[in-house]
């Protein structure tokens, strides 16, 4: 069951307005301001979070102190609590609300705390070793944030993280769905951190050439299955799930906002950073997720497709998703990825936030900037330029794919007592 959300976004650090941002058509990626890009960068565009408030989850001192993926994802987490009425900080109260032994964190990152790392990395050029921060390598790896969250909140069950690039998110919830299905721990906090929007990630990225160039309209760059499409545009933040069985909810008398029906993985066994072309890996993964949730296609309301607005991947699996549920009544799909820009592994933690958000109030956000769709488009199927109230929305399937074939899909569901 899913109990609590959090995160922390470039649309705000608050779900509910996170979601009205999103069925708004609001996007968030502008110039980036934080720094100045250099003057032959490719892309100086990003959905970047500004004016970080850390509120009362995290001191000021300590959000400056550790990597932003870490201050992201102990604040996304405690959200998380708060969502789920529970206490956010280690104690007596929260000793005696849950058991913390059986407690855990599977928080993940793609990309770890490269901040932390870059500015290490350059002290040690320009000044030598001894000025390096000493807390560069802890703060760099990313099993840190989990780690630290659950120091904050002892936490003493399953601890660790999981990187499968930009899919990174869809396995900490699986995982954690599993520790909790074999009685290994009765609450878990599930999902991903990643904060890459400064230059080495930037410039990183725009050498593999995989960013939009579209820097005078940054509000139109990320425009998954349109036509003019030439890349994703980078986004950073933090989504967290708080997970628990059905007994240990009903037994608190927790709110129950959705459940986890499902999910499985796969892997394209094909190149570094383009997908197999006829989706062979992404079918894989959603047939194996289905089977595990133990649903038919035909059950599937809604997905929440991962096209990232790159040339070779959103038709690739949008013709799996046609193929797989393009006769389903009312279905209708859909990428957070327009407005939010791409999260990395982050990303798929944050659009589960997005798809409990659609099946609890039954609307879906749009597709912003699909002005002129690719021909292999059912425009039937994917959602307008403006929010849409469904029919039915019981079930949601979430995708996220990664660099090194790195296939996923979760499948949640409306609690039905």
């Amino acid at each position: 069951m899913i109990t609590g959300m959090g995160c922390v976004t470039a649309h705000g650090n608050d779900v509910d307005e996170f979601y009205a941002k999103l069925l708004a058509g609001e996007s968030a990626v502008t110039a980036i301001s934080e720094w100045s890009p250099h003057e032959d960068m490719a892309t100086t565009v990003a959905a970047e979070i500004k004016g970080f408030d850390p509120e009362e989850f995290m001191t000021k001192k300590m959000a400056r102190r550790v990597d932003p993926f870490i201050a992201y994802q102990i604040v996304a987490a405690k959200k998380a609590l708060q969502s789920a009425k529970l206490p956010f900080s280690k104690g007596a109260e929260m000793d005696a609300t849950l058991d913390v032994a059986r407690s855990g964190c599977l928080i993940g990152s793609a990309m770890g705390g490269m901040h932390s790392f870059s500015t290490a990395t350059e002290n040690l050029v320009t000044q030598g070793h001894r000025k390096m921060n000493p807390f560069c390598i802890p703060f760099a790896i990313t099993n840190m944030g989990s780690a630290l969250t659950a120091m904050d909140l002892g936490f003493m069950g399953p601890n660790y993280s999981i990187s499968s690039a930009c899919a990174s998110g869809n396995f900490c919830i699986l995982n954690s769905v599993d520790h909790i299905r074999n009685g290994e721990a009765d609450v878990m906090l599930a999902g991903a951190s990643d904060a890459a929007i400064l230059p080495s990630g930037m410039g990183g990225f725009c050498a593999v050439k995989a960013m939009s160039k579209r820097n005078d309209e940054p509000a139109r760059a990320s425009r998954p299955w349109d036509k003019s499409r030439d890349g994703f545009v980078m986004g950073e933040g933090a989504g967290v799930l708080v997970l628990e069985s059905l007994e240990h909810a009903h037994a608190r008398g927790a709110p129950i906002l959705a459940e986890v029906l499902g999910g499985s993985y796969s892997c394209d066994a094909h190149h570094m950073t383009e997908p197999l072309p006829d989706g062979r890996g992404v079918a894989l993964a959603i047939d194996r997720a289905l089977a595990h949730a133990g649903i038919e296609a035909s059950a599937v309301d809604y997905v929440n497709a991962h096209a990232t607005s790159t040339p070779a991947g959103d038709m690739a699996e949008l013709r799996v998703l046609q193929a797989k549920f393009g006769k389903n009544p009312g279905m209708k799909i859909n990428s957070t990825k327009c407005m939010t820009g791409h999260l990395l592994g982050a990303a798929s933690a944050v659009e589960a936030v997005a798809c409990v958000k659609a099946i609890e109030t039954g609307e879906v956000h749009p597709n912003i900037n699909l002005e002129d769709p690719e021909e292999d488009c059912d425009m039937g199927l994917l959602v307008g330029p403006k929010s849409e109230k469904m029919a039915k929305l019981d079930v949601a399937l979430s995708n996220s794919f990664g660099f090194g074939g790195h296939n996923s899909a979760v499948l949640f569901g409306k609690y039905k007592p």
